[in-house]
């Protein structure tokens, strides 16, 4: 009998170091949440301190703090409003324009095409000029609305070839079955392929949200008005030219990553079919 080892077999030095190097990753990609919700328990000046303590003095006065001494809630609701806008008219759009380039065929077919892949070549500051003076001839500025359109021009594009390749996996003779039985084109969408795109419409739905959940950069320049200011705007408050306040960055921190986990949640069984969806065809 052979002692040779069957191929694809590990030995025990490989499954050692394969085990090893997987608990180091994890290590390292578990440190700085670790740091942040600790420091968001730490008193006002308590990440200064070089003792290691843990759990001695946790406290809960930061968070307290966050949602009772700054305008943390109306960021809050400024940032849930524009997010959750985002995603709804983001899903429609995208779902809407990639079902339409991948069943049909129409005058500029080709340029539609072209025009969603190099409006995604521009980096976002490019647009910011053109983008404010566009609101500001709508009165859009300082509006939720119009930050929404904003960052539709940022998700939109993408989503919309990622839908695009998602419809070519669906066979077209659901379509033409559908159409057999009666319905209209825009019932064979709503009613037959819609149901059967749910993987992508859910990766859809979380890149449009997260897109407008973290975003600074249009927030600052589109929402100068206090009570307009978005969360990632608001942050700014608590970091000063010669001072920081740990304790409230990460406390806001900790409460802002609660929502968009929530929202990971609600689609992560979707979303490795709908990322790798197009990959391969059919």
């Amino acid at each position: 009998m052979s002692g040779r080892r069957p191929r694809g077999e590990r030995g025990p030095l490989a499954s050692v170091g394969l085990h090893a190097g997987l608990l180091l990753a994890v290590a390292i990609s578990l440190f700085p949440v670790v740091w942040l919700v600790l420091t968001s328990l730490k008193p006002r000046d308590g990440w200064l301190s070089s003792e290691l303590r843990l759990f001695d003095d946790s406290s809960l006065d930061n968070y307290a703090r966050v949602l009772t001494a700054t305008e943390f809630p109306r960021w809050l609701l400024n940032s849930v409003l524009t997010a959750g806008l985002t995603m709804v008219a983001g899903v429609f759009l995208a779902a809407t324009t990639g079902y339409a380039v991948s069943r049909f065929r129409f005058p500029g077919h080709r340029g539609v095409m072209w025009l969603l892949l190099v409006t995604q070549m521009f980096p976002v500051a490019i647009l910011i000029v053109p983008l404010y003076n566009l609101m500001a001839g709508l009165g859009l500025l300082n509006q939720i609305p119009g930050l929404v359109i904003a960052y539709m021009t940022i998700a939109v594009p993408f989503c919309a070839w990622m839908m695009k390749s998602y419809f070519d996996t669906v066979p077209i003779e659901i379509d033409q079955a559908g159409l057999v039985d009666g319905l209209t084109p825009f019932g064979v969408f709503r009613r037959v392929v819609l149901p059967l795109a749910r993987p992508g419409i859910a990766v859809t739905a979380f890149y449009c949200f997260m897109t407008a959940w973290g975003e600074v950069g249009y927030a600052t320049v589109f929402m100068s008005q206090e009570d307009k200011r978005t969360l990632g705007v608001g942050l700014q408050q608590f970091v000063g030219q010669h001072w920081s306040d740990w304790g409230l960055m990460t406390a806001s921190a900790v409460l802002i990553a609660i929502p968009a986990g929530a929202v990971f949640l609600l689609v992560q069984r979707h979303l490795v079919t709908g990322l790798t969806a197009g990959a391969t065809k059919a």
